[in-house]
């Protein structure tokens, strides 16, 4: 999205910061990506023969993972395990605003490039720190994986359909989570920074992201006791709020509240339901709903009851969706997108 002192003057919100970006694999790398497209000079430091030419996370750097985890960003290959490459490293970090790794906890330790050590050569850097289970604690050292977090952090044991066991969420939800916690750790670190002239060290992990998104499936345990438990397409508390079958598709619905409800019944043509629901257990209710629920999903129109289609990737970037909220951006090769910008209040732009 556009903002007005975009549109205005080509001048993006964080134009004239920079950035130096340490990171691998996808945590790491997004929250990079989210300032970079708000306007930092992203500066991608690659090993040597980096497998990051073509690995599992991430793919050929020509290939679509690669491209989109890294857009907008600068490169520069750097040994940083020789002395000459933490040099050069180390006057980088003198004239920069951020630096930002998703090191194991201890590695930044072992090459001499820790917040202390920058901070020691420019004491207004914001260092930003992803691992997977923390800088200290008992699990400090091991490798930080998304399905691993997703796991540990409780997010399977709600995802799926009752008894189905532990089932994976479609996207890497620890991974992308803990990536844009850690831009708006930087962002508030850098507005810090302009009222007492320093850095400071921000962190995250993948496990503190996931455990953080749990959300209200947390304070159901937290405060009610409640262990939460799979739901499939339902809502965990409310009803109907839910995927339903039709004669040619699905369709999603979402009347939980009870003027939503009654609109929803309206427009199904059962006014009468809403006295079913509130006489009726939750899982009669559902059913009623299902047996009411239109025969087509193409027959189905936009209405005062909340609902909507269900899509594939390639339908959900259709315009008039998608592009009329998100600016996509453009590569060299092909087109990417970029999530809509908090902070913009203007109309969209392509």
């Amino acid at each position: 999205m556009a903002n007005q002192t975009e549109a205005s003057t080509g001048v993006l919100p964080l134009d004239g910061i920079v950035v130096l970006d340490l990171t691998r694999a996808r945590a790491g790398p997004t929250a990079v990506r989210q300032l970079a497209d708000w306007g930092a000079d992203a500066i991608k430091i690659e090993e040597p023969g980096s497998p990051d030419t073509d690995d599992s996370m991430g793919g050929s750097r020509v290939g679509f993972d690669f491209q989109n985890l890294h857009r907008n960003k600068r490169s520069l290959t750097l040994n940083l395990k020789a002395p000459e490459g933490k040099e050069i490293f180390m006057k980088l970090v003198a004239k920069a605003d951020v630096v930002v790794e998703n090191y194991r906890a201890d590695v930044k330790h072992r090459l001499g490039i820790d917040y202390e050590a920058c901070a020691a050569v420019n004491p207004r850097i914001v260092y930003g720190s992803i691992s997977g289970f923390g800088q200290t604690g008992p699990y400090r050292d091991r490798p930080g994986y998304d399905q691993v977090a997703q796991g540990m952090g409780g997010l399977m044991s709600v995802t799926g359909l009752p008894g189905q066991g532990p089932v994976r969420v479609g996207i890497p939800i620890a991974d992308l989570t803990a990536g844009i916690f850690l831009s708006q750790g930087i962002l508030l670190a850098l507005f810090a920074r302009e009222k007492t002239g320093k850095g400071q060290w921000v962190q995250t992990s993948l496990l503190e992201a996931q455990i953080q998104m749990l959300d209200f499936q947390a304070a159901r345990w937290l405060i009610a006791k409640e262990v939460a438990p799979q739901a499939g397409n339902d809502h965990p508390t409310s009803i109907p709020t839910g995927v339903y079958t039709t004669k040619d598709g699905h369709i999603n619905i979402a009347a939980s509240g009870d003027t939503m409800f009654r609109r929803l019944c309206e427009a199904l043509g059962a006014p009468d339901l809403p006295s079913v629901r509130s006489s009726r257990t939750a899982e009669r209710a559902r059913r009623t709903a299902t047996s009411c629920t239109p025969s087509s999903t193409s027959s189905w129109r936009p209405r005062p009851a909340p609902s909507g289609s269900t899509s594939s990737t390639r339908p959900a970037f259709r315009a008039g969706r998608f592009t009329a909220s998100t600016r996509l951006c453009r590569t060299s090769r092909s087109s990417t997108w970029a999530s809509p910008a908090p902070w913009s209040t203007t109309a969209s732009g392509i």
